[in-house]
């Protein structure tokens, strides 16, 4: 588990009603347990940071008023972050001194509560010093979910790590001693369905990034249909890709292009995909980070045909919706990382079982080797491995166009760089908390476009606080 997961999960916890100060106290008392059991009649001296790390420890030390404790604290009360942190640092009955006082003369066993998984970069300052002096203690020492400056330049090597929930990245025995798991009580829900936290993984932009950067998409679509790859364009655009190139039969490339003057479209001649259209698109495929193809195209066997031509050709990350979906039909099996996103009668085109359960997406996602979203009151999404669940949305998006929609922003967080399990995931939450907007606004009143709207809002509002 990363450092971005274990602050996902916990947001996500929150979320579902389980707040940081229970966990926290949860983490504390589990850290405490191991400490009472290994060492009882120990002197123990915690080393504690000013975030959530360190609120770990003071709820810990707060359980153990049998035991010889003392407190460090590195920085000065007001440099708690959290309130969580300074409640239970306002537990504690033990002696509480200041880092210029750190000693470790009456110590057997150092409990290292410095740093957690929020921590990156070089150690400066009292941190660092810290760690550099740990390294001469002679007694046992103890870390907290991680050993303090984990993956930098210089950390903590403990004798035991109590880590919660699961094992932190690059965390092994030689720079984490012996490894316990502990369970926090984070819920199930919180790690199993997408929620608040997973905005975390949004691919904000680089502050000196330019045109391009940021996400190139290239749709092929449109042809009998017009709507379709335009919404889907818009959809990109909206969750923040840069350039939206949308190449359809000329009858239709008109159509689109009068959605929106941000587009760049490719006219391909005659009214519907053919084959001859095949080779060109793929010498420009090459030219963006991720190809949606599928949206409006229609079902005649030609452009069937060239849709799978395609498809097996693509040297770029592929998204296949609608049309395209039925054009490569059971037994398809990705060359590129590749997201697929059918509703239920389309996932048994696929070969998907018709029961549609977590078993059946999982087990279609591996034979397939691409991210399967399966579309529903509740989105299932894995890529045979993984597996998570959405459930935001509203029943008012069952109309027209809103699976384009969907298409779009997964193929913009894709262009952006993020990986297609996580897009598919992101994407539909986005989709959905999208469209609840929309709904409190426009009932059941809500079309596609509505939820297109309110992309922009669903990403300002979960990006809010998040670090």
């Amino acid at each position: 588990m990363s450092p971005k997961e274990s602050r996902i999960f916990d947001i996500n916890s929150e979320a579902a009603g389980v707040e940081t100060v229970t966990l926290m106290g949860n983490a504390g008392s589990r850290l405490a347990e191991v400490l009472k059991e290994r060492f009882e009649g120990k002197r123990f001296l915690f080393v504690c940071g000013s975030g959530n790390n360190g609120g770990d420890g003071f709820a810990a030390a707060s359980l153990m008023t049998e035991e010889d404790v003392t407190v460090c604290l590195i920085g000065d009360v007001s440099s708690i972050r959290s309130d969580a942190s300074a409640y239970y640092l306002s537990l504690l009955k033990c002696p509480v001194t200041d880092f210029d006082n750190l000693s470790f003369e009456e110590c057997d066993v150092l409990v290292d509560c410095a740093l957690g998984t929020g921590a990156f970069g070089d150690i400066r300052g009292n941190y660092a010093k810290f760690i550099e002096l740990a390294h001469s203690f002679d007694g046992t020492i103890v870390s907290a979910d991680v050993p303090s400056g984990l993956g930098s330049g210089d950390s903590i090597i403990p004798d035991i790590t109590v880590t919660f929930h699961d094992m932190k990245s690059g965390m092994t025995p030689d720079n984490s001693g012996e490894i316990i798991i502990a369970d926090i009580g984070i819920p199930p829900v919180a790690v199993n369905n997408v929620g608040p936290g997973d905005m975390l993984r949004y691919p904000i932009p680089a502050p000196d990034s330019h045109k391009g950067l940021n996400g190139r998409v290239l749709i092929v679509g449109g042809g009998p249909y017009c709507g379709a790859p335009a919404m889907a364009g818009l959809a990109a655009l909206r969750v923040g890709a840069d350039i939206v190139r949308i190449a359809a039969p000329e009858n239709a490339a008109g159509t689109i292009s009068s959605f929106s003057p941000v587009f760049i479209t490719e006219p391909l001649t005659g009214k519907f995909l053919r084959r001859d259209h095949v080779s060109h698109l793929l010498g420009i495929s090459k030219n963006y980070d991720v190809v949606l193809i599928g949206p409006g195209l229609g079902a005649s066997e030609e452009t069937l045909e060239a849709v799978r031509e395609f498809v097996s050709g693509c040297p770029v990350p592929l998204i296949i919706d609608a049309d395209a979906i039925g054009a490569v039909g059971a037994r398809y099996t990705a060359n590129v990382p590749t997201v697929i996103t059918p509703h239920k009668m389309e996932f048994i085109r696929l070969g998907g079982a018709g029961t549609f359960g977590e078993g059946d997406v999982r087990s279609l996602a591996s034979s397939s080797g691409s991210v399967i979203v399966l579309k529903g009151r509740t989105d299932i999404i894995s890529d045979g491995e993984r597996l998570r669940k959405n459930t935001t949305g509203t029943p008012a998006m069952t109309g027209a166009g809103t699976g384009d929609v969907l298409a779009g922003i997964i193929t913009g967080l894709v262009s952006k760089g993020m990986g297609p399990f996580d897009a598919g995931c992101l994407g539909a939450y986005i989709c959905g908390k999208a469209g609840e907007y929309g709904f409190s606004e426009k009932s059941y009143g809500l079309i596609a476009t509505d939820v297109i709207d309110f992309i922009p809002t669903v990403i300002k509002n979960g990006l809010k606080g998040l670090k």
